[in-house]
Parts: structure tokens; sequence; C-alpha cells
């Protein structure tokens, strides 16, 4: 996998087309430093998501082949769901700033990751684009992966949920052929509905082996482009990711509670009286 590939958390990286960012280490074993690198990803992806959680932000980590219609998907999502719901995006590809730029077309707020070789997103390169943006208090923020169907399945990047894109033109034997994406995604779009009618896809056989390797996964059928099946997949955005409640007002009510722990403690201490 990504040890013996060269993805590893020392690969520079380029955010929003700024000089690379590397740790100046090289990687001298491959196999034997697997679990080492899955760990260091893991502290990260908690890490993240503590910041996320910090500021009532939920996070989705979009993944799928190349091609398969993320970017689109995001595009016709940002536009519908503006002005209802505050929202982010981190692109991640190998290189150019293409797809962040389509996604800053909307209004809405884009950081670039270019990857360079390594062929997937990891935890510690999310984290660095966090701390070049404003996350969306409240609201949604997409994290769209390095179209890749192998690697992200094992790197956790902090989010909340993963989905999964799969596009009709891709054929409906991918649950099977790789399994770990379709056992760890929450929900399943499957894109480009349009084309259905001029391509060989069974939807039924697709959703019935990626249930069988996930029972719990949603699953959408839509057309980013048409805007057919849209509707549902907006749904769930709003029940399962906006964020309800003011962050203004949770952080006053700690601050309450705060406060109203170190006036018991005068107190107790006779230094206030009650």
């Amino acid at each position: 996998m990504c040890t013996t590939c060269g993805c590893d958390d020392h690969s520079p990286l380029r955010i929003d087309g700024g000089p690379l960012h590397s740790h100046g280490q090289e990687q001298t074993r491959s196999v034997p430093v697997e679990a080492d690198l899955l760990a260091r990803n893991d502290a990260h992806a908690r890490a993240n998501r503590e910041r996320f959680d910090s500021s009532r932000v939920r996070a989705l980590n979009l993944v799928s082949s190349p091609g398969s219609g993320k970017t689109a998907l995001l595009v016709a999502t940002l536009e519908r769901l503006s002005g209802e719901i505050p929202m982010a995006v981190i692109e991640g590809d190998q290189e150019t700033q293409r797809d962040a730029d389509r996604i800053r077309a909307t209004g809405v707020a884009a950081v670039q990751i270019n990857t360079g070789k390594a062929c997937h997103l990891d935890a510690h390169g999310v984290g660095h684009a966090c701390e070049h943006m404003n996350l969306p208090k409240g609201g949604l923020l997409f994290i769209e992966n390095v179209g890749n169907l192998v690697c992200p399945a094992a790197f956790d990047l902090g989010a909340h949920q993963r989905v999964l894109v799969l596009s009709v033109t891709e054929g409906d034997d991918k649950p099977f052929k790789y399994p770990d994406m379709f056992r760890t995604a929450d929900a399943l779009v499957i894109n480009k509905l349009d084309l259905l009618p001029h391509v060989d896809f069974d939807l039924a056989a697709c959703e019935a082996q990626a249930r069988r390797l996930n029972p719990d996964m949603v699953v959408f059928r839509l057309s980013a482009r048409t805007g057919e099946g849209l509707e549902d997949w907006m749904d769930w955005l709003r029940a399962h990711g906006h964020q309800t409640g003011s962050v203004e007002e949770d952080e006053l009510e700690t601050l309450r509670r705060r406060v109203a722990e170190l006036e018991a403690r005068l107190q107790r201490a006779g230094l206030m009286s009650s």
C-alpha cells in the first residue's frame, strides 16, 4: 500500500499554490513503517476531529475514482445549500488548482492541497489546510480526496463521515473489487444517472454488492449534472451535517459554567461571600 509506493507523511505538500511543505525526512523502510505511519496519521486525525467538534463543524471526506463527478457534485451541493448552511471545502489533487477554482466560483471558500506524488490526503495535510482557512462554524466542511479507491480507505482524516461517489460509467462490479473502501463508507452516491441508458450498469446488482459489504450504508442515486435525485442527498446533509445551535451561545455557556466553578472555589476558600 502507501508505505511501499511512496505516499507517507513526509511527502511534501503544497497548500494553495504556496511553497512546498516538507519535514525534511526520508523514508528508509517500507513495510515495517506501516503501523507507525497509520498510528501517526490517527493521532493527527483525532486532533482534526477535536478541532472540528470545538467549532461545531461536521466534516465529510469525499472519496472516489478519478472522474466520478465528486467536484461536480460538490458544486451542485454548494449552489443549493448556499445561504442555508455555512460551508467550506478542502480540495485534494496531485497537481493544479482547478478544482479549488471551481469551488470558489460558487462563493464558497476553498483551500487546495497538492499532494505531488502522494495518491491520497492524510490527516496531517488536512490539519495544515485548516490553518489556512476559517472553519465554517456550525456548518459543513467538505474534504474532496484525491481520486483513488485504494489508499484513502486506510487513512482517517478526522472527518465525521466518509462519502463514496461512484459513477455509472465505472462499472457495477466496483464494490467487490474495492471492498475496503465500501466497508468504510457511511454513504454511497451513485452519480451520472443521466448516462445510465448509454452504459452497461446494473444499479440493483451494484447496490446489492455494496450492502453485502456494508449493510448500514446509505445509498443515493442521482445526477449532479441534471439535478435528478439531488434533493434526497440535500436532505441527508441537512439532517446529518448541519450543527444546530449557536457556537457563540455554546461558548458563552461554557464561560458561565467556568465562572460558577471559580466562584464556588473562592467561597469554599473563604475569599468570597455567598
